[in-house]
């Protein structure tokens, strides 16, 4: 039997194609929500697990909470709580796919801090941001009757940021994030100011957010001012129903009323690390999906290009248990299985005289494993960035304390960040120096530049420049933003993150990542025309066929641009992967079916990690 030999192949004992230790049970099946942000309007663990009360009727689930909430068709409810918050959530806000609400438990949460707040601004006691003013003013004592303008007056002078507005969907992004952070209940906002940003994220009425002018410490000061001003009335706002108008215009189309700041209210809306955070969670998300994408890729032009998939054989990466190493291996080999994936144009070399492959090819499973283990790193720092109060001063209701801290330094995400850049441009370095082999007679065998009648055709000659063009921007941008700190509020705020570029710069670093996969991926599919009657493996073959719904082989010159970035697209909407993913799957159940006597015994800690590790996000 097939399965049979499949299953006594050594290749195969170390890890199956989505990362399960042989003889364990199969932890994972295919589902939509494994296939990528894309596909991901599930319920959260919050909003399934959270009991919803209305009209004296007590629901649980996500179906039954969409109807308490009037949630409409094609949405899901997300309830935030300041804890649960996930990327993909945020990735869903992005594309109008939630309507959201707070909990019961943070709504509470945000009165009981009201209240004391309210306590000590009667009081008139001294506290920083209520009864005194910001930054090197932190001495200044504000007189009762002014603390309503201090709030006032902060938000319109921090409206200071320069350059493109961000995108409605990022902006929704940042407001999604700026309510989850309140309702932690740790800032001291009014419910009725939480509830009408709640209102404006479910109307989707965004601000004019400029997409430049923050360091990254003290908050997001200058983006966030800016999201605050178009809730006060004030500055430009976008929605649906008007696209960019005067905010006081936008509100009043939209049924909303604008927010009316007590004491320190400005303050909670502008302090926080939320731009950092929600550019870097699309960076993130986006970067997850073309690296899974990346690994297909390679395995494509490893089978055009004639080269071997010995180099993944699991007892190579069983000596060094990498995490991400054996993930990719284990996709490689389940992509180019020569017995239940057969491949003719690897059989028509199987007796060539070739030792082994360059670099490019042999070493994927250690260049592209590292970068799924930082993406992996990155997430947990952002998962845990995003469910976190990042205000000043902070409240604490339950003890009758305000505390001035730091937890608005972005260096974490910053960080974090400038090493997913770092990451994410070895894909695009390595998927480059892959093209030019597809392109380079004397490397590939194939026709120079992939074309017919060289000479009169220049065929893929620049698109292997362009890409070698953006791999180049790409090494400037790795340079990391949060080396730099530049001192401001005369020396009060004396280091800084300068993680606002950290995240844009990581995005910049994934769009053009996407780009050069692109290529790359349209270099392979036009060297196939050349190996033509043989084919690549099934699944790789469903991997050309969808390349061909974008565009046509090359036989001669033409205007490419339009197609080449339809197969972007098609990238950067996860498109590869989900062609590849139900063959993982069925591979995934074959091999979890392999006789315990068969596992290999982890010698090291990390390689029993590996053992007890769940490698569903291999259909991530």
């Amino acid at each position: 039997m097939v399965a049979h030999n499949f299953l006594l192949d050594p290749e195969a004992i170390e890890r199956d194609a989505l990362g399960n230790a042989p003889g364990e049970p199969a932890l994972h099946e295919a589902t939509p929500h494994g296939m990528g942000i894309e596909n991901t309007a599930m319920p959260t663990a919050t909003s399934l697990r959270e009991e919803v009360s209305h009209d004296d009727i007590t629901m649980t689930g996500i179906e039954h909470s969409n109807q308490a909430y009037n949630v409409p068709e094609g949405k899901r409810l997300l309830l935030l709580d300041g804890y649960n918050l996930t990327v993909e959530d945020l990735v869903d806000c992005s594309k109008d796919l939630c309507v959201i609400q707070l909990s019961e438990n943070s709504k509470q949460h945000v009165r009981e801090a009201r209240k004391f707040l309210e306590k000590i601004a009667r009081e008139h006691r001294i506290v920083y941001g209520i009864t005194t003013g910001f930054g090197t003013f932190a001495n200044v004592e504000i007189k009762p009757e002014q603390i309503r303008q201090l709030q006032l007056n902060l938000i319109r002078s921090h409206s200071t940021g320069y350059g493109e507005a961000l995108e409605p969907s990022k902006a929704r992004m940042l407001l999604a994030l700026r309510i989850n952070v309140l309702a932690k209940g740790h800032s001291g906002i009014s419910l009725e100011n939480v509830e009408k940003l709640v209102a404006a994220f479910n109307a989707f009425c965004v601000s004019y957010v400029p997409e430049q002018g923050t360091v990254g410490c003290s908050g997001d000061l200058c983006p966030l001012a800016h999201l605050a001003l178009g809730l006060l009335g004030e500055g430009r706002m976008w929605s649906p129903l008007t696209g960019w108008a005067d905010a006081a215009h936008v509100l009043e189309v939209n049924g909303l009323q604008k927010m009316e700041l007590g004491p320190k209210e400005g303050l909670a809306l502008i302090n926080g690390t939320q731009m950092v955070s929600a550019i870097g969670s699309m960076a993130l998300a986006r970067a997850e999906n073309i690296a899974r994408q990346a690994d297909v890729i390679a395995a494509l032009s490893l089978d055009v290009l004639k080269g071997t998939s010995r180099a993944y054989d699991a007892n190579v990466h069983r000596v060094r248990p990498h995490k991400g190493q054996n993930i990719v291996a284990g996709r490689l080999r389940a992509l180019l299985h020569s017995d239940l994936n057969r491949s003719e144009i690897a059989e028509s070399h199987r007796n060539c005289g070739k030792v082994q492959d360059a670099y490019t090819l042999r070493c994927v499973p250690q260049v592209h494993g590292v970068v799924h283990d930082t993406i992996e790193f990155v997430k947990g720092i952002m998962s845990t960035e995003i469910n976190s109060a990042t205000d000043n001063p902070l409240v604490f209701a339950e003890i009758e304390e305000i505390i001035s801290g730091g937890n608005f330094h972005g260096e974490y995400p910053a960080k974090a960040l400038d090493y997913l850049a770092i990451a994410v441009h070895e894909l695009a370095q390595i998927s480059e120096r892959r093209l030019e082999r597809l392109v380079n007679h004397e490397l590939s065998g194939l026709p120079t530049f992939l074309t017919k009648n060289g000479g009169l055709n220049s065929g893929f000659m620049t698109i292997q420049l362009c890409a070698a063009s953006l791999v180049s921007e790409n090494k400037v941008l790795c340079h990391p933003s949060s080396a730099d700190s530049i001192p401001t509020s005369c020396n009060q705020e004396d280091h800084v993150s300068m993680g606002g570029f950290s995240a844009r710069k990581a995005l910049k670093v994934v769009e053009h990542t996407e780009a050069v996969l692109a290529m790359e991926l349209l270099a392979a599919c036009q060297g196939m025309e050349f190996l033509k009657p043989l084919k690549s493996t099934d699944t790789l073959q469903k991997v050309y066929d969808l390349v061909r719904t974008a565009s046509a082989p090359l036989e001669e010159d033409r205007y490419m641009q339009p197609e080449i970035q339809s197969v972007i697209e098609l990238v950067r909407q996860n498109k590869v992967w989900e062609v590849v993913e139900p063959h993982l799957s069925r591979m995934s159940h074959l091999e979890s079916h392999i006789p315990e006597l068969l596992r290999q015994e982890a010698d090291s800690p990390t390689a029993k990690a590996l053992n007890q590790l769940d490698f569903s996000r291999m259909l991530q």
